[in-house]
């Protein structure tokens, strides 16, 4: 009998005010329970094409500013996309996205770039909505309440459970 080899779920992420931070890391607590698979923490900054190349699926974090995806965040993609064009074929991923009132396009950038990729979304986007909708709040920093990070641990688990049993 042979021993599956480890499995690695990248997680790529930029914060701002906090709350993205706060999701990916919830992201990662739910991923770590379990043993099989291993997680990786990125920043959007430190993250490149070879890390995309090591993993075996994905997690990208990002806040929507002006209904885009974060400037750091479009950084690596635009870093890493050639790089790994045609090499991680098929591969999962999902989205976390951080919004003052809506989200969806900031979704609508991140699946665009997996379609390119060929990637598998394996849930639809996790969106928190801060309601920031003030100059003040918007920079204010964010604290996500306790029942979104749960959906964020939940999404890292089922991530992790479904990489280890071989189900992507």
């Amino acid at each position: 009998m042979t021993a599956t080899a480890r499995k690695t779920l990248l997680l790529v992420y930029h914060s701002w005010t906090g709350a993205t931070e706060q999701m990916i890391h919830a992201v990662a607590r739910g991923a770590s329970c379990e043993p099989d698979v291993a997680v990786r923490l990125l920043h959007a900054p430190e993250a490149g094409p070879d890390d995309l190349l090591g993993a075996d699926g994905y997690v990208f974090a990002t806040p929507e500013n002006l209904a885009a995806i974060a400037g750091l965040m479009k950084d690596f993609f635009d870093r890493s996309y050639y790089g790994a064009l045609d090499r991680i074929n098929g591969r999962p991923y999902a989205a976390v996205i951080c919004a003052g009132s809506d989200g969806s396009n900031a979704a609508r950038q991140i699946a665009r770039i997996a379609t390119g990729w060929r990637l598998r979304d394996i849930a639809p986007p996790l969106i928190v909505c801060t309601h920031a909708q003030t100059p003040e709040d918007i920079l204010a920093p964010k604290h996500v309440p306790a029942e979104e990070l749960a959906k964020g641990e939940e999404l890292g688990a089922a991530f992790a459970t479904a990489l280890a049993i071989g189900a992507f």
